[in-house]
């Protein structure tokens, strides 16, 4: 069932929304050569605690961090840790999820570390961000969920990247992971209807080489399959009748 949200329900939504936009505020200026993976986990619980929310990752499914932090190959959920230190043209992508007043707001963003990034990390950087735009574009009442996803598909995939099928973005709100479904990539079939009040996360997961991902031993962090590089970016978006509403900024 498609949840539409009432305007209270979207009221926190929004709150939970505006702990995680603040939030990336902290991190730009801490995500450094040296810094172990475990301290920004320690940092984003810190500051998501101090605005009066809760890190809604930890413990879902038995995950045991409150960020998840991928690192170049990785696509999604690796797990910190105190030996994990950033390096100087590392690609990390940081997922955190905000629960406040039962509400929950999800959002990604990837950075490059130090300042001689890679030709090929700019670019897959650039182009996972406009994949993100030009999906939140698209999430407008009367518009289909597979608008939002040959949008972020046709970006990817014309500037010479692939999109991730075997994870998806979704609706978000009164839980983490709720309906619809929103793949990257379109899937023929039956498309929901957008309709306002509704709370959606997109969110590209964009590799420079091929989509096949596997699974690590933790049962956790997920890896591109041939080594490549991968960048992830999400913002939970209320549709509305006009502009998407979108509240992790």
């Amino acid at each position: 069932m498609i949840i539409i949200n009432s305007s209270s329900d979207i009221a926190r939504i929004r709150e939970a929304g505006r702990i995680i936009a603040g939030l990336w505020e902290v991190l730009k200026n801490s995500v450094a050569p040296g810094i172990s993976t475990l301290e920004l986990d320690s940092l984003a619980c810190d500051h998501i605690q101090q605005q009066g929310g809760e890190c809604a990752f930890r413990g879902y499914r038995g995950y045991p961090a409150n960020l998840c932090v991928s690192i170049n190959h990785e696509v999604v959920h690796g797990i910190p840790r105190a030996d994990r230190k950033l390096k100087s043209g590392d690609l990390v992508g940081i997922d955190v999820g905000v629960r406040k007043a039962g509400f929950i707001a999800d959002a990604a963003r990837s950075y490059l570390v130090g300042a001689s990034p890679s030709p090929e990390a700019l670019k897959l950087m650039a182009v996972a961000r406009q994949s993100l735009e030009l999906g939140i574009e698209q999430a407008r009442a009367g518009h289909k969920v597979t608008d939002i996803s040959k949008a972020v598909q046709r970006t990817a995939e014309n500037a010479g990247f692939s999109v991730v099928r075997e994870l998806c973005g979704h609706g978000v709100g009164a839980s983490l992971h709720q309906e619809p479904e929103i793949p990257n990539y379109f899937r023929p079939g039956h498309s929901p209807v957008l309709k306002a009040g509704m709370s959606l996360a997109v969110e590209p997961m964009i590799n420079a080489g091929g989509a096949e991902v596997k699974f690590l031993s933790d049962g956790w962090t997920v890896v591109t399959r041939d080594g490549s590089l991968s960048a992830h970016f999400e913002d939970t978006v209320i549709v509305t009748d006009g502009d998407p509403d979108i509240v992790t900024r």
